[in-house]
């Protein structure tokens, strides 16, 4: 009977201690990112710089600005960070259907979007480019007008796809499925530019000496609004996330922002 006592007193034990331990372990918050948008997101093969093991890539590791940002916001909400490599086309019904609990994906809060889901306050602000060949015809460019008759496009579903209508008489390319097949159209000569964020074109000209871009003054580029080019972060309409993730937001500021972004256009160099 004695023998009996003591080893049901173990299994209480035990299966307290077991259920402490799971009360330890962190919810988890799952981030959607293409993991293929440097300086933003991108994926390495290793956990150098800060990198996350992406969970639906088993070799894959996430890296860049958004993945550092995504860190700071599951902190603030203690929680444990998922990073889940998801299409562009697939990161807004990822989260409407619960697969993903935040977009963190260089997404741009524009009216077509907040129609779906909501957005926090901004975590970058950035300008619309134009990638281009460091040696071909339109280096020397200085306004949207010089590109008049190049063929130009952007990334499939995005604000970059759409100002191209703003050049006259571009000759507008079809669309393209991420940022690794323009890069190569461009270099392989199918294409002579891109539209895309200022981050990305400093971080894709860093990587190939071929390449560089084209900033313009205020009243020689693209007219948007800054919805469209702004990036914030992404989630289900009415997540009562959002006031603690606007807060968390709150707490990095402009300089600090702004020193992540460098880290990640020099860390995407190295990858």
């Amino acid at each position: 009977m004695k023998k009996v006592f003591v080893l049901l007193v173990s299994v209480v034990l035990l299966a307290a201690l077991l259920t402490g331990c799971a009360g330890l372990s962190k919810e988890k918050l799952k981030v959607g990112m293409e993991c293929d948008y440097a300086p933003f997101n991108w994926t390495q093969t290793d956990t150098k710089n800060g990198a996350i093991a992406i969970s639906n890539d088993s070799t894959g590791f996430a890296g860049g600005y958004d993945v550092q940002i995504a860190k700071k916001i599951a902190d603030a909400l203690g929680m444990e960070l998922e990073i889940v490599k998801t299409d562009w086309d697939g990161l807004i019904p990822g989260l409407t259907s619960d697969k993903l609990d935040l977009i963190i994906a260089g997404m741009s809060p524009t009216d077509e979007r907040k129609e779906v889901i909501d957005f926090s306050d901004y975590y970058y602000e950035s300008d619309l480019v134009i990638v281009v060949k460091s040696d071909g015809p339109y280096a020397g460019a200085t306004s949207i007008a010089d590109f008049s008759g190049a063929k130009i496009t952007a990334q499939l579903n995005t604000t970059h796809y759409d100002v191209i209508d703003q050049i006259a008489g571009v000759d507008k390319q079809e669309a393209l499925p991420d940022f690794s097949s323009m890069t190569n159209s461009l270099k392989s000569g199918f294409i002579d530019g891109y539209v895309s964020e200022s981050p990305h074109a400093v971080a894709v000209s860093g990587v190939h000496a071929d390449l560089t871009y084209i900033a313009f003054d205020k009243d020689k580029g693209f007219n948007y609004d800054v919805n469209e080019s702004n990036i914030s972060i992404g989630m289900k309409k009415g997540s009562d996330l959002k006031n603690k993730i606007n807060d968390a937001l709150a707490k990095i500021s402009k300089e600090e922002r702004e020193q992540l972004m460098i880290k990640a256009m020099e860390d995407s160099a190295e990858d």
